[in-house]
């Protein structure tokens, strides 16, 4: 038998406003069971749920792991700027002048993560 990933877990100090950016980020929503000043808030994906859990101490170091996110019905630079409207920042453009390439941006705690090209921009290629 083998296991699947049931959530990806992200340390946060506040857990459901954090959860709130990312269920915009992915057309998605923060699990009814959660609130506001709750320890923990779930937002439910196609894959993996992304779990966000209270933690005492402050983001202070590069990520070790980060997630890659690919639009679905927009080009990257058009969903870079929608999610910099929602609130995060660019953190590193790696944009090449052919069109390759990806962006890197943080989430409102400062965690990395990369928006990739659509796949439709991919077969463009």
């Amino acid at each position: 038998m083998t296991s699947l990933v049931r959530h990806v877990t992200v340390d946060s100090a506040d857990p459901y406003t954090l959860a709130t950016f990312w269920a915009q980020v992915l057309g998605s929503a923060v699990s009814e069971d959660d609130n506001p000043g709750d320890p923990e808030a779930l937002v439910v994906t196609e894959g993996a749920g992304l779990l966000f859990v209270q933690v005492p101490d402050t983001k202070t170091t590069k990520n070790r792991v980060h997630l890659d996110i690919q639009p679905q019905d927009r080009t990257r630079d058009e969903e870079v700027d929608r999610l910099l409207t929602l609130g995060a920042t660019l953190h590193a453009d790696h944009r090449r002048p052919d069109g390759t390439g990806w962006v890197t941006l943080t989430d409102i705690e400062g965690n990395e993560f990369c928006v990739e090209r659509a796949a439709a921009e991919r077969t463009q290629d």
